[in-house]
């Protein structure tokens, strides 16, 4: 079978994607609110998945509390290294912040082997010792999160916000609910929805949206 396929230009292939995407939401009479719209388009345009329109949740002030960490040079905490991948390390570096997964480290393998648990677990508790205004940013492992609400109750980590959207089938839903109720800033995909390319998507946009505000 033959097509005939379009020629777009690979600068305008993003910009004809959010296009649709706000067709779609107004076919769908979805208005999002305009603070958090960009946050949430970019999750549609990163899964073609429409229900973030209505999965992703928002603490109050989670949006000011992450540019204000990332104006003050806030480090990224991520669970995978898909995700720190996907993060845009260049505008991040122009804020003064990094990208750190500890996932690989050969400490964190060995600590968890030792503690019987899981490598995401021991992540959060080494990140918990960075002398840094942190942003954790969680789309794999509902262990990091069961931990990081245990480190966050006992005083040992206060993070500048949590971005809470593993993807799965088991405790995923539960431990999305601990972050929600921890009394920490928290952007979270209620439900089994996620994963290391959202997580990314949604600090990309946080970033995006920075650097718009201060061009």
């Amino acid at each position: 079978m033959d097509h005939k396929w379009e020629y777009v230009l690979p600068g305008e292939i993003e910009k004809r994607s959010f296009s649709i995407i706000e067709s779609e939401l107004a076919e769908r009479g979805i208005e999002l609110d305009p603070d958090k719209a960009p946050v949430i388009k970019r999750c549609i345009h990163t899964s073609a998945d429409f229900d973030y329109a209505d999965n992703l949740c928002f603490s109050e002030s989670a949006l000011e509390a992450a540019w204000d960490a990332i104006r003050g040079g806030a480090w990224i905490v991520t669970d995978t290294q898909m995700a720190r991948a996907g993060i845009n390390k260049k505008l991040l570096a122009h804020f003064g912040g990094q990208v750190v997964c500890f996932m690989s480290d050969e400490d964190v393998a060995a600590a968890a082997k030792a503690a019987g648990t899981t490598r995401a677990a021991i992540s959060m508790q080494k990140a918990a010792s960075l002398d840094k205004p942190l942003i954790f940013a969680i789309g794999n492992a509902p262990t990091a999160l069961i931990e990081l609400d245990k480190l966050i109750q006992e005083g040992r980590v206060a993070p500048e916000l949590v971005i809470g959207v593993p993807v799965g089938f088991v405790n995923v839903v539960e431990a999305k609910e601990l972050i929600m109720e921890s009394g920490v800033p928290y952007i979270v995909a209620r439900g089994r929805k996620g994963g290391s390319n959202i997580a990314a998507a949604i600090c990309n946009a946080l970033l995006y949206e920075l650097g718009k505000q201060e061009s």
